[in-house]
């Protein structure tokens, strides 16, 4: 199942319906209830950072992993970038290792027509990825998710939000052409994208103040995710308003689905409503 997608229904576990109660949303009970968002957020940092601190990168066996540090090698946290992000409110920190940059360039034959250098929080993505939750500073769990031949992604459609603001660090790859630069006669295949690993709170990622993650395994957790972006789709514009999503976001934090501009329609987010450009 592909838990990066809301397209695939969450059940929830336990859905209990009261006449009345704060201790309701929507008339779900709200298993959460008790979480200091807030501190939340402050523990989850505590732990990303020793993380980074404890555990080093390794690909010498041709495959990219994160291990626990040992005499030699360097930590994570030395090579780190470092994303300061708002969410409900709630000041986040996302961590960024960057593995390969990417080059949109192709070297035979040049620049591609469309611009493929970062994208915006906005823009819809075409990536690989590899995802595991990150159970404390020094254990990982197993792989929960994984796809090796690339998934288009949508900001509309992002569970983990800290994705939209972890990618716009890296750059796409290019299509892989025949040698006379016709269509490649096989599967499509980008080459040269940036590679890189996510480090993301639990506030960016299945975060209980969402209700639909009630029943996700993943409720509350760090993540980890190896990442490469093949392929993106420059100013994005979801209602097809002829203005890119990226410049309706208003208040300029990121957060698209926080700006309403519509006073006929004020729960439509700006970048859904063709009527606001």
């Amino acid at each position: 199942m592909n838990k990066i997608k809301y397209s695939i229904v969450l059940f929830l576990l336990s859905i209990v319906i009261y006449s009345c109660g704060d201790d309701n949303f929507n008339g779900i009970n709200n298993p959460f209830l008790d979480i200091d968002h807030e501190a939340l957020a402050l523990s989850d940092n505590d732990t990303l950072v020793n993380f980074l601190k404890n555990h080093y990168y390794d690909d010498t066996v041709g495959v990219d992993s994160v291990k626990t540090l040992v005499a030699g090698k360097t930590p994570l946290f030395d090579n780190i970038i470092t994303m300061n992000v708002k969410r409900n409110d709630i000041d986040y920190k996302l961590y960024v290792y960057k593995i390969k940059d990417g080059n949109p360039i192709d070297p035979v034959y040049g620049s591609p027509s469309d611009d493929k250098g970062y994208p915006s929080v906005s823009d819809s993505i075409y990536a690989n990825y590899s995802g595991q939750a990150i159970l404390s500073s020094t254990e990982l769990g197993v792989n929960f998710d994984r796809n090796t031949t690339g998934a288009w992604f949508s900001y509309t459609s992002l569970a983990v939000r800290g994705w939209s603001f972890g990618f716009t660090n890296f750059k796409g790859g290019y299509l892989k052409k025949e040698a006379d630069g016709s269509v490649f006669n096989g599967p499509i295949t980008y080459l040269d994208g940036a590679k890189g690993i996510l480090f993301i709170p639990s506030g960016l990622s299945y975060t209980s103040i969402d209700t639909r993650n009630y029943s996700s395994s993943l409720v509350n957790q760090n993540l980890l995710f190896y990442v490469e972006l093949l392929d993106f789709v420059k100013d994005t514009d979801h209602d097809n308003d002829g203005t890119p999503s990226d410049e309706e976001d208003a208040n300029n934090d990121g957060d698209l689905t926080n700006d309403f501009s519509d006073a006929d329609n004020p729960t439509f987010a700006d970048y859904l409503n063709p009527n606001v450009n």
